[in-house]
């Protein structure tokens, strides 16, 4: 796992990239330098316990500001992902097979590193029989005999649509569930083929059903060529399933992704986003250019504690 650099915008990260550099990236999109010393902390954990984390294998462009405030989203069951969704930056191929001892060791890192909330996501792995649930639910289990009061939030793939997969998550227990959408039903067959977006609006129903006083929570990109209003529609459909947090964020392309960004949505958008998700009954709404899936989870549950 690579040192991290973390510079005034995201496109400066990505230099080597020609179409990248060309782009003209708007003045809101900005990320600050964090303080070195903690964000090394975090690094040499997750060096040490031979972890990854989807901060750097998604290149967030927030990663610099999480390290620096020693938290980090862990990815579980390897670095290599069995679908081929063009937004994103993770490695798509064969995976590796599952290493047992992930759990224990993804336990000892949220140990060292003090976190009171923890956010475990993973690839997809459609080659596994339960698709992984059984492994989301072991580094639960894992987490809490090391750290018993931390509060631990999931953010799980669609598991196929299995409803013995979710079972077994829902069986671990985790505080927060959250599953994303990402795009409006018009563009989810091409930014995730392998997907099916009413199956996610079921897997995010079916765990509220199921499990009632746990949160769900599920997010959006924005800039792949939906309109406003189709927004708008995939934050009822998401609503309607009795989802708890929201989260809205602009699409920005990774190097080498075939998937070009469409538009830099304004400001002011966002924050109209947010006003129409509050009216809908979310309980939390978190919608801004840089936002994403699993940025500031801790401070978001907080909130929702007081």
């Amino acid at each position: 796992m690579c040192h991290l650099t973390i510079h005034y915008s995201w496109v400066d990260q990505h230099k080597g990239a020609s179409r990248m550099a060309n782009e003209r990236i708007p003045s809101w999109i900005r990320v600050k330098i964090p303080a070195a010393g903690p964000m090394k902390r975090v690094e040499t954990t997750l060096q040490s316990l031979t972890l990854s984390t989807v901060c750097e294998s998604a290149l967030c462009p927030n990663r610099g500001d999480c390290f620096s405030k020693g938290t980090a989203t862990f990815m579980i069951l390897g670095s290599i992902c069995t679908r081929n969704c063009p937004f994103c930056a993770v490695t798509k191929g064969k995976p590796e097979p599952v290493d047992e001892s992930e759990p224990e060791r993804v336990a000892e890192a949220v140990k060292r590193l003090g976190l009171k909330h923890v956010v475990i996501t993973s690839v997809d792995r459609d080659d596994l029989p339960d698709k992984g649930a059984g492994h989301f639910a072991a580094t639960v289990k894992a987490i809490r005999r090391s750290k018993p009061d931390v509060t631990i939030e999931l953010l799980v793939p669609d598991f196929c649509g299995s409803k013995e997969a979710i079972d077994v998550v829902l069986e671990a227990k985790p505080t927060v569930l959250n599953h994303n959408l990402e795009t409006v039903r018009r563009l989810h067959p091409v930014i995730k083929p392998k997907s099916n977006y009413y199956r996610s609006l079921w897997l995010l129903k079916y765990a509220k059903e199921n499990a009632p006083d746990m949160l769900t929570k599920s997010g959006l990109m924005v800039g792949l060529g939906e309109t406003d209003e189709e927004v708008l529609e995939t934050m009822r459909d998401i609503r309607s399933t009795g989802c708890d947090i929201i989260t809205i964020g602009q699409y920005l392309r990774p190097p080498n992704s075939r998937l070009e960004v469409k538009r830099y949505v304004k400001p002011e958008t966002f924050v109209r986003f947010k006003e129409a998700a509050v009216q809908m009954g979310f309980t939390y709404v978190a919608s801004a250019p840089l936002v994403r899936s699993s940025f500031k989870a801790a401070e978001i549950y907080e909130h929702l504690r007081v």
